[in-house]
Formats: structure tokens, sequence, C-alpha cells
């Protein structure tokens, strides 16, 4: 498979929108890096007020926005992602970032795949 292929296979990936305003928080410095745009098993979309270093990678941890049959936030998950594209939002001061996940635990990547099954 060619990497776009791949590419192109990781954006096939159904994505799920935040309903609420899902705060994404760098874990190394504890500090909020943006808002959860939409979510997928491969990747997500942040929503930001500055912009990513490209191709930078990230730690950050998301609590999971209720739905479906839940009726609390969930525990934030973790993962790492790693920045591939962004462009000025048609929003002033905002910056639309997309990432792919390069690394998350069984446990989370469970709870996403129970998160993402919910309608």
């Amino acid at each position: 498979m060619s990497s776009n292929d791949s590419a192109s296979n990781q954006r096939r990936a159904e994505r799920k929108r935040a309903a609420t305003n899902a705060i994404v928080t760098d874990v190394i410095s504890g500090l909020p890096i943006g808002h959860l745009g939409n979510l997928s098993s491969t990747g997500m979309l942040l929503i930001s007020g500055k912009a990513p270093r490209s191709e930078a990678l990230y730690q950050v941890s998301v609590a999971l926005p209720a739905s479906g049959r839940a009726l609390l936030q969930s525990q934030p998950i973790e993962i790492g992602i790693q920045e591939q594209w962004h462009e000025q939002a048609a929003s002033s001061g905002q910056i639309w970032a997309g990432f792919r996940i390069v690394a998350i635990t069984d446990i989370d990547a469970v709870r996403l795949e129970g998160w993402l099954a919910e309608a």
C-alpha cells in the first residue's frame, strides 16, 4: 500500500463531532491547546487559537463528551497525536488543525471505539 493509500484510508474513518466544548489538554504542560472539533479512531480535528508546529507530536488528554446513553462525561483518554495540516478558520483568530493518532493504550482505544459507536 502506498503512503497516499494509507492517508486516504485514515480519512475514511467515521468521524464524530463533539456535541459540547471538549477541551484538549497538553499532558506535558498541563495547558489546554484547543477544543475538539471531531474525532475518529485514527485522528482528530482540533480548533485552537494558535497554530501547531508542522508535523509536531503531542501527548494530549481529552474527556469524551457525553452522548447517547452516557449521562456523565467520561474519564479523559490520553492519546499521542501528530499534526498533519492546519489552516486559518473562517472565524477570526481560530486555527483548524488535523491530527493523526499515533499512540493510544488498548483500554483507551476500546473506550474511544465505544464512544464513536454511540448514536
